[in-house]
């Protein structure tokens, strides 16, 4: 029998209820190195569900499950109060009055409740949403240590939402194993959060997205003490300690957590929940609309099936007791027989012709329900003097901020071994008169951002094309998918555009986006694939470089590989002295990766070269040959 969970303060007295743990049972609950670690969630007639939900968040490593419900009728409380008795949940009732939603209910109650007041670590969240936590083993407890380590006390998790897959019809196969595709992680729509956070129930107010700090410790030194992560473990900016539910460009974050968000599940999923009702008593909630909002699936995510061994143990032993298992297929049976019933009505034909049509709705064309326009001036009347502060602080300290894309992680293109292209065909968004993919499998978040804004490389691509003239060559060393070289070759007919990429997924997703753009290689656009980066050859043995630069004599020399060193390309200029480029671009791919810019000026001043001072070029370092 587990032993009975004690308050964070030492003392004897449980905080539990009378009948916790009173059944013994052969799972024993978490105990966390870091104590408490509380999941907190409402649920009404999840029956059908809850076993996986409980099972799931068990084997991610909550110490404590804490579930309220209301107005349930398949069983889902009883299902709970069973865990109870076995020492696994808590459940508590969330008696409400007539026209209260339940949600903010139920928060209020968690606010004064024993099992969270005691608790160390807290996060509030649905019963549709799975955590799925990429770092290290995908425990709670490793992301936390990670998390400790740096000095932070929250995580704040952006959503990840999950569509149907095309699955049509009910199965009582596992949510997490069931739909397995997703908006793309550029999908601002779907940047909702949850947040993982250190408690104390003396600084915090709790909130379904992130808590909020309780006025009177506003004015105080506690908020500097506020040092949360993103989803990838960077520091999260000063404004979401005050206001905010959502992340944005320069937040967001996939690399350390998601919480996966399965708001539509099957059609027949879907019919059920919508003859059921929820937690918001949103009547409208479950319309074609929601469904075309909610299900996505331009892209593949299996991330979450690494918790399926232990998921399913759990799963299984929590059905050896015979109460739960009666009450889980009750509720299970129950279920099928009521979609049984409702599959024969007009209604429910007219429910699937529209949530089909509503699938075939691009990811550009999804309507959701507008924000609140920004009124500045009333949210700096709601601002406490502290926030204005710590808001101002920040504004400078971004300005004087290396631009994002120039860290090492901001890449724009994701570290991939290959690309899968047997998913639905990608959204293009026209830049520069060329239709680019948003293609989440080639793209980092920021980069796919820009690109859904005609934004992607626009500086290069207004300023790059006006140091040409008739008859030069452009070389592209770490091309990607070639979309400098296309902007060149459509503009630019009397330039050679020379695209070197040797990942083997860009080169071909250079290729696509070419044939997609109707640009065909020739006389004025070539790909090369031929290795020149130093780990995959080593200077002293690879003549790719040189060569490459006496082949083309390129005129102007555009270097983004993100394995070139400084050492790299003043070996190849000094070998290839006969045809030097009278124009050298470092880019911000480079430089964020081998290139020194320290280093690379000294390497360029030995072959006559000087730095722009009146740079045009915005994250890149321009290079023109003295004369």
């Amino acid at each position: 029998m587990a032993k009975p969970n004690l308050g964070k303060s030492g003392k004897n007295a449980p905080v539990v209820s009378d009948y916790f743990n009173t059944v013994e049972f052969p799972l024993n609950a978490h105990q966390s190195p870091h104590g408490r670690v509380t999941a907190v969630s409402m649920m009404k007639d999840e029956g059908p569900f809850v076993l996986e939900w409980i099972a799931h968040h068990l084997a991610v490593g909550f110490t404590d499950i804490l579930v309220y419900t209301n107005d349930c009728s398949d069983g889902t409380d009883e299902m709970l109060i069973r865990l109870e008795e076995l020492g696994l949940a808590h459940h508590r009732r969330n008696d409400i009055k007539p026209g209260i939603r339940p949600q903010p209910s139920a928060i209020k109650y968690a606010q004064n409740e024993p099992v969270v007041c005691a608790s160390d670590w807290v996060l509030m969240f649905d019963a549709d949403e799975f955590l799925c936590i990429r770092h290290g083993d995908g425990s709670i407890d490793g992301m936390i240590n990670s998390a400790v380590e740096v000095g932070a006390n929250g995580v704040v998790i952006t959503w990840r939402t999950f569509g149907s897959g095309g699955v049509h019809d009910w199965s009582r196969a596992p949510v997490t194993e069931q739909y397995l595709y997703a908006a793309p992680t550029m999908w601002n729509k779907g940047w909702g959060v949850k947040t993982l956070f250190k408690f104390d129930p003396e600084y915090w107010k709790l909130g379904i997205h992130r808590p909020k700090i309780k006025n009177k410790h506003l004015e105080t030194g506690f908020p500097d003490t506020v040092k949360w992560l993103n989803g990838s473990g960077q520091p999260m900016e000063e404004y979401f300690k005050y206001r905010g539910w959502r992340s944005i460009v320069r937040t967001v974050g996939y690399d350390w957590v998601q919480m996966n968000h399965y708001a539509v599940k099957s059609i027949d999923s879907y019919a059920i929940r919508k003859f059921r009702g929820n937690v918001n008593f949103k009547k409208d909630k479950y319309n074609s609309d929601y469904w075309a909002l909610q299900d996505r699936n331009e892209a593949f995510d299996d991330g979450v099936l690494r918790y399926s061994q232990r998921r399913r143990q759990i799963y299984d032993l929590l059905l050896t007791d015979p109460v739960l298992n009666k009450l889980h297929f009750n509720a299970v049976e129950n279920a099928e027989a009521r979609l049984d019933a409702f599959k024969d009505t007009p209604a429910y034909k007219k429910l699937v012709v529209g949530l089909r049509a509503a699938s075939k709705i691009s990811i550009s064309e999804v309507v959701a329900k507008p924000p609140k326009k920004r009124d500045p001036e009333k949210i700096a009347t709601l601002m406490s003097n502290v926030e204005k502060k710590a808001s101002q602080r920040e504004k400078l300290e971004r300005r004087k901020r290396i631009p994002t894309n120039w860290d090492r992680k901001g890449d724009i293109y994701i570290d991939g071994h290959g690309l899968s292209h047997d998913s639905k065909p990608q959204e293009f968004h026209e830049n520069k008169e060329l239709a680019v993919p948003a293609d989440p499998q080639i793209f980092t978040p920021s980069a796919l951002h820009a690109i859904t804004e005609g934004k992607f490389e626009r500086n290069g691509a207004r300023r790059i094309p006006q140091l040409l003239t008739n008859g030069d060559t452009y070389l592209e060393l770490g091309a990607g998918i070639g979309f400098l070289p296309a902007v060149i070759a459509k503009e630019c007919p009397s330039v050679r555009a020379v695209a070197q990429e040797d990942r083997d997924d860009l080169a071909g997703a250079a290729v696509r986006f070419w044939q997609h753009n109707q640009l065909d290689l020739g006389a004025s656009l070539a790909l090369v694939t031929s290795p020149v980066g130093a780990t995959k050859a080593p200077p002293s043995q690879a003549p790719g470089l040189p060569g490459l630069l006496s082949e083309t004599r390129c005129n102007v020399l555009h270097v983004n590989h993100p394995e070139i060193s400084a050492r790299l390309l003043g070996d190849a200029l000094r070998t290839s002295s006969k045809h030097l480029p009278r124009a050298i671009i470092l880019g911000a791919r480079s430089l964020a990766n081998q290139m020194n810019e320290k280093d690379v000026t000294a390497v360029l001043a030995e072959q006559n070269f000087a730095p722009v001072q009146d740079n045009p070029l915005a994250n890149a370092l321009l290079f023109v040959a003295n004369p």
